[in-house]
């Protein structure tokens, strides 16, 4: 245990001097010092210069509950932490949030944290307002080159069968 404790002593103390802090340790919260042994991993969104953040981060919370990733019920992380996960103004969080809870998404009561929406209408029509989202883009952009839909189909077809294919094969050489 002693071992343990010399050894995060000894990260803390070379986080401190890295980070060039001339307060002494001791002055340090303990979850200032976990920050600093664990700094935050880098942003899961890549964020484009098109749309405003905020819609950016309600869209990766649609696609995280679509794919399983987030559970119905789950608890998410606050407002804050969110904020500081992405490296995004705490404003722009807590505009997210609202968006999200005013679309059902997510329900937050009282001081409680916020969870996933348990409600299975709105988490189905997520997943079918993805994907038309992504259907209407993809015809938009092939529509002026005048694909019969017949063939289009089969191409899509084609290509999706391909793709699930490569995705299992990665798996498999990962195992």
């Amino acid at each position: 245990m002693t071992e343990i404790i010399r050894n995060v002593d000894k990260h803390v103390y070379e986080a401190h001097n890295t980070l060039k802090v001339y307060e002494p340790l001791s002055t340090y919260t303990q979850l200032e010092v976990k920050i600093m042994v664990h700094p935050r991993e880098p942003s899961a969104i890549s964020f484009n210069n098109r749309d405003p953040v905020y819609l950016q981060v309600v869209r990766h919370f649609k696609v995280d509950i679509a794919t399983g990733k987030l559970q119905a019920g789950q608890t998410i992380p606050s407002r804050r932490e969110l904020a500081a996960q992405l490296n995004i103004n705490p404003n722009t969080a807590q505009r997210a949030y609202k968006e999200m809870e005013d679309q059902g998404l997510i329900v937050t009561e009282g001081n409680a944290p916020s969870r996933v929406t348990t409600n299975q209408q709105v988490l189905g029509s997520v997943r079918h307002e993805l994907i038309e989202e992504s259907v209407d883009a993809f015809i938009a952009a092939v529509r002026s080159i005048g694909v019969p839909v017949d063939e289009l189909l089969q191409i899509v077809k084609s290509k999706y069968e391909s793709a699930l294919n490569d995705e299992e094969d990665r798996k498999e050489a990962r195992s």
